[in-house]
C-alpha cells in the first residue's frame, strides 16, 4: 500500500530536479547543501575566525544587508564584512588621494626652505660687500639693515606686515643716517632729522630706486607667500576631505557591492563596473562638490608659479636688495649738493659740530674701494643647488593632472581591477542580486545628482558642513592667489590701496628687474614747500631715545659723528662737496 503511495511522487521528484537542473535555478536541496569553503578561506585571509561561518549555505532570513537567499555568512559575519568593506573604502580613497597629499606636502616644504635661504643669502651678500666697501661704518650701523631683512622674513612667515611701511620706515631710517654722514661738520638733532625723514619721499634723496626695490620687492614677496601658503592649504584641504565618515547608507552600498558575493559563496566576482560608479558617487557626493572651487584653486596656484618664473622672480628680488640699496646710497652721495640745499631751507640752518677740521679733497679720498657686486661664480648656491625654474617646473607638472580630482575620484577607484569588474566584463559581474548585468544608469556627480541614485539613498536637502566650510576656505586662498598675481597683498590693500604692497604694478616696470621690460621713470618734480604738509606722521623712537647710534642717553642734540671710534673728517669735510665715491669704508 504505501508503495503504490510513494512510487509515483518519485518519477516526479527526479523530473522536477532536472527540469530545474536544464533551465539553471538552484533547487532549494541543492542550495542549502552547496559548500562555502570558498567564503570561509576568504574570511579566514582577512584575519577572521571562521567559528561562525556556516560549512555550507544556509536559508538568509536572517540578512539585513545582502539579498535574503542561501548564504555562506551569518549576521555576526554580515556585520564585520559591512565594517570591513567601510574600512576598504576610506583606505581606497586615502591611497588614491596620496598624491595630491604627498606634492603639497614637499612642494610647500621644498618652496619654504627654498624662499627662506634666499632671504638668507640676501642679507648675508649684503652683510660681506657692505663690510668689504664701508667698513666699520657699516658694522657699526648695521642693525638699520638687520631690521629690515627681519620684517621681509615676519612678512614672508605670515606675520600682519605692510611691506611698503617695511620699506618705508628702511628708506627714512637710512636717509637720516646717510644725510648725516655726508654732512659730517654739522649736527643733528632728532628732532632735525625727523624732519629730513618725513620729506624723504618729496626730497627723493635716493632718487627712484626706493619706488622701484618696492614694486620689484613687494609683488616677488607677495606672490612667494601666495605660494607657500596656498600649498599649505592644498595639504590641509587633502587632509580634511579624505577624512571620511560613511554614514549608513554609504555602508550598505559597500557591503552589498562588494562582500554580499562572497556571502552568495562567489568570493571571486566582481562588482559591475556602473554599479561601483552608483555606489561611489553617493558615498563621494559631498566631495564632487568641491570641483568647481578646487579646479580654480588648482589654476590660481599654476598661474602665481609662472608669475613667480617670470615677472615677479623672487631670486631677482632678493638678489637685488643689495644693488639697489648701493644705488640709492650712490645716488644721495652724488646729489648731496643739491639735497643739502633743500633739507636747509625747508628743515632750517643746522648748528656747525665743534671741533671739526676741513681736509682737502684728496686726503678725502683716503684708500677707498669702488662698490661691487658678487659676479655670478662668486654667488653661493641656493636650497642645495636647485633653482626657482626647476621648482616652478616640477610643481606644474604635479599640478596639472589634480584639476578633476574629486569628480574623478570614484571613476579612479572603480577602475582598480580589485574594486570592480572592468566595463568589457558587463555580462559576468556582481550586479546587486547574482551574476549579470547591470541594467540601472550611472547617475551625475555632486549632492544633488543622487536624487535618482538606485544604490546610496543620499538626502540632498542636507549639504555636509564641513565640505562647504572646505569651499569657503578654497575661495579665501584662491582670491588671494589671484591678487597676488597682480602684486596685491589682500590684507593690506584698504590701507595701500595703489601704493605698493596692495597696490599692484600699475605700469611699473623696469629692464632691470626682468628681461624685456623697458625703462620707466617719472620726471622727478621737486616739492615747492618741504616743510608743509609732512609726507608721513612721525616715527615712534625706541625706548633708548633715538634709534640710530646714541651713546648721550638724556642729550637731545648729538654730533654726526657720535659713537664713531674714529675720523670722519676725512669723509667729507665741505657742505656742499660732491662726493661721488662711497663714502662708507
Amino acid at each position: 500500500m504505501d508503495t503504490r503511495l510513494s512510487f509515483p511522487r518519485y518519477p516526479l521528484l527526479v523530473l522536477l530536479c532536472t527540469v530545474a537542473a536544464l533551465s539553471g535555478i538552484r533547487s532549494p536541496v541543492a542550495a542549502a547543501g552547496r559548500s562555502c569553503a570558498d567564503t570561509r578561506q576568504v574570511y579566514a585571509e582577512k584575519g577572521y575566525g571562521t567559528d561562525i561561518a556556516p560549512l555550507t549555505q544556509i536559508s538568509g532570513e536572517h540578512l539585513r544587508l545582502c539579498p535574503q537567499d542561501y548564504t555562506c555568512c551569518s549576521s555576526q559575519m554580515e556585520e564585520t564584512l559591512a565594517l570591513q568593506s567601510d574600512r576598504d573604502f576610506l583606505r581606497a580613497v586615502e591611497d588614491n588621494s596620496q598624491f595630491l597629499l604627498t606634492t603639497f606636502t614637499q612642494r610647500h616644504r621644498r618652496f619654504d626652505e627654498f624662499f627662506r635661504e634666499l632671504i638668507d643669502l640676501s642679507e648675508k651678500s649684503m652683510n660681506q660687500m657692505f663690510t668689504k666697501t664701508y667698513g666699520r661704518l657699516f658694522t657699526q650701523n648695521a642693525h638699520v639693515f638687520q631690521e629690515l631683512f627681519v620684517e621681509l622674513r615676519r612678512y614672508y612667515s605670515g606675520g600682519s606686515v605692510s611691506l611698503t611701511e617695511v620699506l618705508s620706515d628702511f628708506w627714512s631710517r637710512l636717509v637720516e643716517r646717510v644725510f648725516s654722514l655726508v654732512n659730517p661738520q654739522y649736527q643733528f638733532s632728532e628732532d632735525y632729522l625727523e624732519c629730513v625723514s618725513k620729506h624723504a619721499e618729496q626730497l627723493q634723496p635716493f632718487g627712484d630706486v626706493p619706488r622701484k626695490l618696492r614694486v620689484q620687492v613687494s609683488r616677488a614677496f607677495i606672490a612667494a607667500r601666495a605660494l607657500s601658503q596656498g600649498l599649505a592649504t592644498g595639504r590641509d584641504i587633502v587632509n580634511k576631505a579624505t577624512k571620511l565618515t560613511a554614514d549608513s547608507e554609504c555602508v550598505r552600498g559597500l557591503m552589498r557591492q562588494w562582500y554580499c558575493p562572497l556571502c552568495r559563496g562567489m568570493p571571486s566576482l566582481r562588482p559591475c563596473h556602473s554599479l561601483c560608479l552608483n555606489v561611489m558617487k553617493g558615498c563621494l557626493a559631498n566631495q564632487a562638490d568641491l570641483d568647481t572651487e578646487w579646479n580654480n584653486f588648482i589654476d590660481a596656484l599654476y598661474q602665481v608659479s609662472e608669475k613667480l618664473e617670470g615677472p615677479f622672480n623672487m631670486e631677482l628680488a632678493a638678489d637685488s636688495i643689495s644693488v639697489k640699496v648701493s644705488e640709492a646710497i650712490m645716488h644721495m652721495q652724488e646729489n648731496s649738493v643739491t639735497i643739502s640745499t633743500k633739507v636747509f631751507q625747508g628743515c632750517g640752518s643746522p648748528r656747525p659740530a665743534p671741533g671739526r677740521s676741513k681736509r682737502s679733497p684728496k686726503e678725502s679720498g683716503g684708500n677707498r674701494r669702488p662698490f661691487r657686486t658678487y659676479s655670478p661664480e662668486e654667488k653661493p648656491t641656493t636650497a642645495a643647488g636647485t633653482n626657482l625654474d626647476r621648482l616652478v617646473t616640477e610643481l606644474k607638472e604635479r599640478l596639472r593632472p589634480m584639476r578633476g580630482f574629486w569628480v574623478s575620484l570614484p571613476h579612479t577607484i572603480c577602475n582598480d581591477e580589485k574594486m570592480a569588474a572592468d566595463v568589457t566584463n558587463e555580462d559576468r559581474c556582481w550586479n546587486g542580486q547574482t551574476r549579470g548585468r547591470y541594467l540601472p544608469d550611472v547617475t551625475g556627480d555632486g549632492l544633488v545628482s543622487q536624487i535618482n541614485n538606485p544604490e546610496v539613498e543620499v538626502d540632498i536637502a542636507r549639504p555636509d558642513v564641513r565640505t562647504r566650510q572646505l569651499i569657503m576656505e578654497l575661495r579665501v586662498v584662491t582670491n588671494k592667489l589671484r591678487h597676488a598675481q597682480s602684486g596685491q597683498d589682500m590684507d593690506f590693500m584698504d590701507s595701500e590701496e595703489g601704493s605698493g604692497s596692495g597696490g599692484g604694478d600699475h605700469g611699473e616696470r623696469y629692464n632691470d628687474d626682468w628681461p624685456g621690460y623697458g625703462p620707466y621713470s617719472p620726471p622727478y618734480k621737486p616739492p615747492r614747500n618741504p616743510v608743509s604738509n609732512p609726507a608721513k606722521p612721525p616715527r615712534v623712537r625706541d625706548r633708548n631715545g633715538s634709534k640710530w647710534n646714541r651713546n648721550n642717553g638724556h642729550g637731545r642734540v648729538r654730533s654726526a659723528s657720535s659713537g664713531l671710534t674714529f675720523s670722519l673728517v676725512s669723509l667729507l669735510s665741505l657742505p656742499f662737496m660732491v662726493t661721488v665715491a662711497p663714502m662708507w669704508r
